[in-house]
């Protein structure tokens, strides 16, 4: 890459997982209003022709309405030509198939067990991890061999135990994990404000907020507006809407009912503990106690967010397989769309374009002082010219440590026995998540069903 005035000229991304039909065409859309950045964007992914339908269509960006860079877009056959001295790289895979997918998330259910998500914690997360963790490590290997300089942003879920794989297996790496839940508490937020206070025209980013945790179990320990403490505002907030649940105007979700929440685990979880959990109700419930949120489809109807089953995703894929199709044979227009994800201010905060303050999943180097150090934590980090600085975030406060330091152990000890390929200290891991509350030789057989739905990705095991 070079730069050139104010402009920084030629810059390589390979994107893995290229031939993605919703990640990929949000970061085409977010790279091409950056007007100071420019380059070629390599598209590698194991299905090539999903990666070739990508290069036609991030080709065609530039010439939208809107588009204010020029971007190459090329598919690659093999992960090396894309790696080969790139100056950024992006994952965002699938680990697996919706199939794989489909028994994480609704086998349990056979045990009395309900996942909203499951992709990140309970069973779900951990099976999940199986599949992807030697998944990074090959992925860790070729970036230390091909571009062992370049900025390594994962979006792919477990995102803990993803960015933990990368730095066990090189610990060099200058990676981190990017996540947008706590925007969306953000914007919870600016209509606390809004409705309590009367403020207007408050913009997210200008709800200033302290994070701390790990990946979707997130916390906000300070709030501030200008010169508003919001914590007293937030709690007038919570109560007001603990039984109802709280849905603003425009906030019905981009996709469907079955990502929708009215903000009440969020609430309850600030009533127990006084400070506010960071992240979606679907992805914050799996932390708690299974009888919390998640004992039955009752409880979960009650606490006012969804179940996401994934025959919903696999019929929205082939929406989005549709949607490929007709841009391809110019039926239907690709939509310029910001997504609100950072990963191209990032971009452009680490070739010096700007100053960067916002929430990233990197090890601990001491940001979380009562977390283990090397842990993959969350908290805010500064992004500037090729430099990534965590933020002290303090000390977890007391009253929700337990909770947090559980879940940050056991995800360390998931990678460090998927590492070693030990199934049985997975299980170990897996038997003490507070979502699987059943007896141990239950718990066993759920295991090894899950263990046996997935075996396609999990031959290095055995």
């Amino acid at each position: 890459m070079k730069y050139v005035g104010s402009n920084v000229e030629d810059i390589k991304i390979a994107y893995i997982g290229g031939g993605s039909r919703g990640w990929a065409w949000g970061f085409m859309s977010d790279i091409a209003v950056a007007e100071d950045i420019s380059g070629t964007v390599y598209l590698y992914d194991i299905d090539y022709d999903a990666a070739k339908a990508n290069e036609k269509i991030g080709n065609s960006v530039k010439y939208i309405s809107g588009a204010k860079s020029s971007w190459q877009y090329k598919a690659s056959d093999n992960i090396e030509e894309a790696l080969q001295a790139a100056d950024f790289v992006i994952i965002s895979i699938l680990p697996g198939t919706f199939d794989e997918m489909e028994s994480d998330v609704h086998l349990p259910e056979k045990y009395g067990i309900y996942q909203s998500v499951g992709d990140t914690a309970g069973a779900g997360g951990i099976v999940r991890a199986l599949r992807t963790i030697p998944m990074f490590e090959e992925i860790a290997e070729k970036i230390k061999k091909y571009c062992p300089d370049a900025w390594v942003i994962n979006y792919t879920n477990p995102m803990t135990m993803c960015v933990k794989t990368l730095y066990s297996v090189f610990p060099e790496i200058k990676a981190f994990g990017c996540c947008h839940e706590v925007f969306g508490t953000q914007k919870l937020l600016k209509s606390a404000l809004e409705e309590m206070c009367g403020f207007k025209n408050i913009k997210r980013e200008d709800i200033k907020v302290n994070v701390l945790g790990v990946n979707h179990f997130t916390w906000i320990t300070k709030a501030q507006y200008k010169d508003t403490d919001i914590f007293p505002v937030y709690r007038e907030f919570a109560d007001k809407y603990r039984e109802s649940g709280y849905k603003g105007e425009g906030d019905e979700n981009w996709l469907n009912r079955f990502f929708s929440s009215t903000q009440k685990v969020k609430f309850d979880l600030f009533l127990r503990y006084g400070y506010i959990a960071a992240a979606g109700d679907r992805h914050l419930a799996e932390f708690c106690p299974g009888d919390w949120y998640l004992k039955d489809k009752k409880t979960v109807e009650e606490w006012g967010f969804a179940l996401t089953p994934v025959s919903w995703r696999k019929e929205d894929l082939q929406r989005r397989l549709e949607k490929s199709r007709k841009m391809l044979i110019g039926e239907e227009k690709f939509e310029l769309k910001e997504t609100g994800e950072e990963g191209v201010e990032q971009i452009r905060a680490l070739l010096g374009l700007r100053d960067l303050v916002t929430n990233v999943n990197i090890p601990n180097y001491g940001q979380i002082p009562n977390l283990p150090t090397g842990a993959v934590v969350e908290t805010n980090a500064c992004f500037r010219a090729n430099s990534l600085m965590p933020v002290f975030a303090g000390n977890i406060p007391q009253e929700i440590y337990p909770m947090i330091n559980r879940v940050c152990a056991e995800q360390e000890n998931v990678v460090k026995a998927a590492l070693r390929r030990d199934i049985d200290g997975v299980f170990n891991a897996f038997v003490t998540d507070p979502n699987i509350n059943i007896p141990i030789d239950e718990a066993r057989s759920l295991f090894n069903e899950m263990l046996e739905n997935t075996r396609e990705y999990l031959k290095m095991y055995f």
